[in-house]
């Protein structure tokens, strides 16, 4: 049937009524907020949220439920600047297994033991904008992201030196000599698999987003401690800082510009044609050769300052369009810098840093931690307070009356003494 038939059946004189736009699907995660913030006093509801700042309550982890390296950690929520929280945070163990190839040419990877072969820690605020989806989604995803990432190259991260080809072997002679000309080092592999977990996590983002019909993103800053190092990685306006007794360091970016190596690659790979089938846009430490093919070698790409491990293909094989070397993620060596007392890294999304500058962090922190030294619980109530100082009250430790609408969500991560908690093998 027509319809025309069907207008004039049942809407007699009138047009057909304009279709309704699809209704967007459910979220493909429920809101909710971090597991380690279950059983607080606060609660989430929006009824808490109000137009006075200071009628919003601060939420912190119950006493006695300890963090990773006893971190502090409290959060607020938007004085009714949007329904839900968009901040999300996670922390936690790193267990990182150990693989090998196989003895068979067509075996790829198998475990050598189930137990964890490397272990670190794992702090991550991420800011969600247009909801928080894609902060959730985040948050429950990238660590799973980073320890696949992580255990691809761990035979590579324990060398003393990252070999050219993961299986050990030289293929040519001259492997060590490019490897050591690019001064690819350890740390470079967890930079790569940092960088590589965020492309990673990206793309899932993005696929679950579409197909629930949702919108949005959101940014993300994350510290692991992995082998003695401290790593910062960061995308977009949160921060993190190391604040000594007489240093404030920034450890993020909120902007980092790309390198031209970075820039140069990511055209090439927007616009391969440009390269007219004679370049690989792949940066290898050396020229492949067809030796090389169906060897897993160093490599880097276009989202990557670190490097990782690929297997050869034919297209590898091509001339190399850049060389270079940059770095985007920070690392912190622990053995160098000696940590004292009351060293922290202070990680936070943007609520707090729109208000607060990174040497108003760093005063309040010194003058807070001193004379807290017995109680268990002071990283959490250093937290509260840097929250606290963001409310516009009177009596707020900065005097200044400042006020973040925003959400805010604040680690604070101690630094001294936690030699038990570097990486073993």
């Amino acid at each position: 049937m027509s319809a025309n038939w069907f207008r004039r059946r049942f809407l007699p004189g009138g047009p057909l009524p304009a279709p309704r736009p699809p209704r967007p699907r459910a979220s493909p995660v429920p809101y909710r907020r971090p597991r380690f913030l279950r059983g607080s006093g606060s609660s989430p509801g929006t009824a808490d949220a109000s137009c006075r700042p200071d009628a919003r309550p601060v939420r912190s982890p119950v006493r006695g439920r300890a963090l990773p390296w006893n971190a502090g950690y409290a959060e607020i929520i938007n004085a009714e600047k949007s329904e839900f929280n968009e901040d999300q945070a996670a922390c936690g163990k790193l267990c990182i297994r150990r693989f090998e190839f196989g003895v068979e040419e067509d075996q790829e990877w198998l475990t050598l033991c189930p137990e964890e072969f490397l272990t670190g820690h794992y702090w991550a605020l991420f800011d969600g904008h247009g909801g928080p989806a894609a902060a959730i989604l985040a948050a429950n995803t990238l660590h799973s992201c980073l320890r696949r990432q992580l255990e691809a190259v761990v035979e590579g991260m324990v060398a003393t030196q990252p070999p050219m080809h993961l299986s050990g072997h030289c293929i040519r002679p001259s492997d060590p000599q490019f490897v050591e000309e690019k001064g690819i080092r350890a740390e470079d592999l967890v930079v790569g698999a940092l960088e590589s977990a965020f492309q990673e996590c990206d793309e899932v983002i993005g696929r679950e987003l579409e197909a629930s019909g949702q919108v949005g993103g959101c940014t993300a800053l994350v510290a692991v401690t992995l082998q003695g190092k401290l790593y910062v990685a960061n995308a977009g306006d949160s921060r993190a800082i190391l604040v000594r007794r007489d240093e404030v360091r920034p450890l993020s970016s909120e902007f980092t510009p790309e390198t031209e190596r970075q820039r140069i690659q990511q055209l090439a790979f927007l616009y391969p044609e440009l390269l007219a089938g004679e370049f690989t846009r792949l940066e290898f430490p050396r020229r492949l050769k067809g030796d090389d093919l169906g060897q897993k070698v160093l490599f880097r790409d276009h989202h990557m300052s670190g490097w990782s491990y690929k297997c050869v293909e034919q297209s590898d094989l091509k001339y190399p369009l850049i060389h270079g070397q940059g770095r985007q993620v920070t690392v912190l060596d622990m053995d160098q810098l000696e940590p004292q007392e009351e060293d922290v890294v202070v990680m936070a999304t943007d609520g707090l840093w729109e208000v607060l500058s990174s040497e108003q962090v760093a005063r309040l922190v010194r003058s807070f931690l001193p004379g807290n030294r017995e109680d268990p619980h002071r990283f959490s109530e250093l937290a509260q307070m840097l929250i606290h100082s963001t409310q516009g009250k009177d009596d707020s430790p900065t005097q200044e009356g400042q006020v973040s609408y925003d959400d805010v969500s604040v680690f604070v991560i101690p630094l001294h003494n936690q030699g038990q908690g570097r990486s073993s093998h």
